[in-house]
C-alpha cells in the first residue's frame, strides 16, 4: 500500500491550529482523510474538525505536530505512551515527497539569524537561474504546501527554525548551510547548549555543510562531524572554501580543482553590503552551486534580491538623519549585527527577551550606541546592561501607553527630540514582539508609519 493510500486510512491528530496545523488540514481534507485538530488556542479554521481536550489519545494512529510544541509537552507525551505515531509536518512532508517527487531535491538553512535571508537571497538565485525551486519552510509556504501544491518542484530550499529541527531526523539534504549559533528560544529548549545542539543536529541529515568561519560555535561543535564542509568567511579563501578577495566574492570549493577559483559576486551586488548580509550571500551562493547552478546565474541572483521589509530598511533620510527600521532583530545577536552597521545609533530596544542576556551585545556595540530608548516587558534587562557597560549612553524608557501606536508615537517622539546630524535612529529591539505587539512585522510597520507621520511630514 502506498505511503498516501496508508494516510487515508488512517485516524490522525494534528496538533496546533496555527500556520502549520491548517495546511497540514487542507492537505489532509483534500485526500479525504479523517483527522482531527487539537488547538488549545481555538485558532483553526471554521467548519474543520477541532477540539480543545482529548478524552482518548489510543483512538488516533498518527499525530502530526506543529514546531513549536516542546517535545515533552503532556499531550505529545501521552500520545507517545497511548503507543501513537508521532511525526514533524517535515518529516510527514519528506514521506509524502518519497512518494510524490522522489528526485526532488531538498537544501536547507539554520542559524539564529539571516536564515530568511539567506533562502530567499536562493530563490532569487533559482529565478535568475530558472530552476524550478521554491524558498518554504520557516518562511512563510509551508513544505507541506509546497510539495503538494500547483507545481511539482524540482528542489525545495527550506529554512529551518530550531523547533524544527528538534522535531525532524527523516530528511536527507543535498547540502545544508548553518549561518550562525547565538543565544535565542532558550525558554523553548532549556539551555544554550541544547539549543545550539538542535541547531548541529542538521549535520547528521546532510551529504554537504556550508559552515560560516566567523562562528566560533559552529567551528567547535562541527569539528567532529566527518561529511564534506564548506566553509565561507571574510578572508581570503583557501582550496574547498567560499571567502572575500578585496571586493570579489570568491569560490574555491564547487571549481574544478584545488587550484581553481570562480568568481561569485562583487561586494556591490550585495545590497546592503554589511558583513553579515554578506556572509548571507557566500551561504546562499554555496546552496546554489552545491546543487549545480553556474556562477553567472548565482552573481545575477544576489545582484537582483533586495531585502524584505523589516531588515535593516531605511525608512526616511532626512535632515542628516536615517531612521532605520530592522524590527526582525528579535535577538542579540541580529542586534548587534544591527548596531554594528552604523556608526551612532539611537537605539530603539525591547520586549520579550526568550531567555537571552544582553551584557555581551551591549558590550561589543557601546561605542555605537549614542543614546536608547527602552520598550517592553524586558526592556529594563537592555537598560542595566547599558548602565553597567555603557554608562554614557542616555536611557530613556517609555511609559506604558493604551495602544501599540500611542507607544510608537511615543517612541519617535522622542527619538526626533534627541537624533542629530550623522546619526541612525534604529529599530532593534533584541526581543521577540508579542508583549506590546502582534509580531514584529506589526512593530515595523508602526514604527514606519510614525516615522513618516511625525518626522516625514
Amino acid at each position: 500500500m502506498s505511503y498516501i493510500a496508508e494516510i487515508k486510512s488512517k485516524n490522525i491528530l494534528i496538533v496546533g491550529g496555527g500556520t502549520t496545523g491548517k495546511s497540514l488540514a487542507n492537505y489532509l481534507s483534500s485526500l479525504g482523510a479523517n483527522f482531527t485538530i487539537f488547538d488549545e488556542k481555538a485558532t483553526t479554521q471554521p467548519g474543520l474538525n477541532a477540539v480543545a481536550e482529548i478524552s482518548d489519545y489510543s483512538i488516533y494512529d498518527l499525530a502530526i505536530v506543529s514546531p513549536g510544541w516542546r517535545q515533552d509537552h503532556l499531550v505529545v507525551a501521552n500520545l507517545q505512551s497511548a503507543g501513537v505515531e508521532v511525526l514533524s509536518e517535515i518529516d510527514f512532508a519528506w514521506n509524502l515527497k518519497t512518494e510524490m517527487n522522489p528526485d526532488q531535491i531538498w537544501v536547507a538553512v539554520t542559524g539564529t539569524n539571516g536564515k530568511t535571508t539567506t533562502i530567499q537571497m536562493l530563490e532569487s538565485i533559482f529565478i535568475a537561474a530558472r530552476v524550478s525551486g521554491i524558498a518554504c519552510g520557516n518562511v512563510g509556504t509551508t513544505v507541506v504546501d509546497a510539495l503538494t501544491g500547483g507545481n511539482k518542484f524540482d528542489v525545495l530550499a527550506i529554512e529551518l527554525s530550531s523547533f524544527q529541527i528538534s522535531w525532524s531526523s527523516l530528511p536527507q539534504y543535498q547540502a545544508v548551510a548553518i549561518l550562525n549559533i547565538a543565544q535565542d528560544h532558550i525558554d523553548w529548549h532549556g539551555s544554550f547548549d541544547d539549543y545550539a545542539n538542535a541547531k548541529m543536529k542538521l549535520l547528521t541529515q546532510s551529504k554537504t555543510a556550508l559552515l560560516s568561519l566567523n562562528d566560533p560555535e559552529i567551528i567547535l561543535r562541527g569539528a567532529s562531524w566527518t561529511g564534506r564542509k564548506v566553509f565561507f568567511g571574510f578572508d581570503s579563501p583557501q582550496a574547498g572554501e567560499i571567502g572575500l578577495v578585496e571586493d570579489l566574492l570568491i569560490d574555491r570549493a564547487f571549481v574544478s580543482s584545488t587550484d581553481a577559483a570562480e568568481v561569485i559576486a562583487e561586494l556591490t551586488d550585495v545590497k546592503p553590503a554589511v558583513p553579515h548580509n554578506v556572509s548571507n550571500a557566500m551561504a546562499a551562493a554555496g546552496l546554489a552551486l552545491s546543487i549545480g547552478i553556474a556562477h553567472p546565474k548565482v552573481k545575477a541572483g544576489i545582484s537582483n534580491f533586495v531585502l524584505d521589509k523589516h531588515r535593516l530598511q531605511t525608512v526616511l533620510s532626512k535632515d542628516g538623519i536615517t531612521w532605520v527600521n530592522d524590527s526582525k532583530a528579535t535577538n542579540p545577536h541580529a542586534a548587534t549585527a544591527a548596531l554594528l552597521s552604523h556608526l551612532s545609533n539611537i537605539w530603539i530596544a525591547g520586549g520579550l527577551a526568550k531567555g537571552a542576556k544582553m551584557d555581551d551585545l551591549v558590550r561589543r556595540t557601546a561605542s555605537r550606541i549614542k543614546a536608547a530608548i527602552i520598550i517592553g516587558k524586558d526592556g529594563e534587562q537592555i537598560a542595566k546592561a547599558l548602565e553597567s557597560y555603557a554608562p554614557n549612553v542616555k536611557i530613556f524608557r517609555m511609559s506604558k501607553s493604551d495602544s501599540p501606536e500611542e507607544l510608537m508615537d511615543q517612541v519617535v517622539t522622542c527619538a526626533r527630540e534627541i537624533a542629530e546630524l550623522g546619526d541612525t535612529v534604529l529599530l532593534a529591539p533584541a526581543c521577540a514582539s508579542m508583549d506590546q505587539f502582534t509580531s514584529y512585522s506589526h512593530r515595523g510597520d508602526l514604527f514606519s508609519q510614525s516615522v513618516a507621520n511625525l518626522v516625514a511630514k
